[in-house]
């Protein structure tokens, strides 16, 4: 009898365990699709635009069902950035890393970078509206926000450091100041694309990028000898740019 009493908890045991855990995996997913309807809304109407409400009108949730899965409408905001952030990671940062270091990583850096931001000229961008929603407030929020802005930077200050540790930049480059110009670039070529609607934006940014390069790169001719990639990247944004102007129009 002992040793049946022992057999019949140990698969009551799994069991129940089974239970919680596709219970857990039901709750991640749901959690998930919340987070994708909020990202969809924050991109067009901003983080602070975000609202339990909002939210179980789009995913036909209830409000307390919403809520049950973040507590707050900042732990939600701070959900909404990190799955941002992952994204940014995924279409800019991680394919660079099969170019080699140097310029033509750089190279590939800015590339994917100017193809999200050519998408997010019809959605926009969490990373700018955001800073304009809590440039001027502290918290959590604005935290997360600015933490993954600077993660961001620092993996591309670390790219134009290694142009420098093998010699492709001269000697005395500032690689602050490059990525600041060069985050200038996107910062622009977004406010002139989507708010101005300026179809010249793109080549405008392709040949800021060169003069960067060329202002900065060592006399040895490597930036000349860097796959041009971003020609290929405008020519989508370009149509990106030219449907909405012609939406606009409509």
């Amino acid at each position: 009898m002992p040793a049946t009493t022992e057999s019949s908890q140990v698969t009551r045991i799994p069991r129940a365990r089974s239970g919680t855990g596709r219970a857990l995996q039901k709750g991640q997913q749901t959690k998930a699709a919340i987070v994708e309807a909020a990202l969809g809304l924050a991109t067009h109407i901003g983080l602070e635009g975000l609202s339990i409400g909002a939210l179980a009108d789009v995913t036909g949730m209830s409000k307390s069902g919403v809520f049950a899965h973040f507590g707050s409408r900042e732990e939600l905001q701070i959900s909404v950035i990190r799955e941002y952030h992952t994204r940014f990671e995924q279409e800019v940062f991680y394919p660079a890393l099969s170019a080699p270091r140097g310029l033509a990583r750089v190279h590939a850096l800015y590339d994917n970078w100017m193809k999200r931001t050519s998408i997010e000229i019809d959605s926009g961008c969490i990373y700018i509206s955001g800073a304009v929603e809590f440039d001027d407030r502290t918290g959590p929020v604005r935290d997360a926000l600015a933490s993954s802005v600077m993660t961001w930077h620092s993996a591309m200050r670390r790219a134009i450091e290694q142009c420098k540790e093998l010699g492709e930049l001269q000697a005395d480059v500032d690689a602050e100041q490059m990525l600041f110009e060069i985050h200038g670039l996107i910062l622009a070529l977004h406010y002139e694309a989507r708010f101005l609607q300026n179809p010249g934006s793109l080549d405008r940014a392709i040949r800021g990028f060169h003069n960067i390069l060329a202002r900065y790169s060592a006399p040895t001719g490597a930036a000349a000898s860097t796959p041009q990639a971003t020609p290929k990247v405008a020519a989508m944004a370009r149509r990106k740019v030219s449907n909405q102007t012609t939406t606009s129009k409509e």
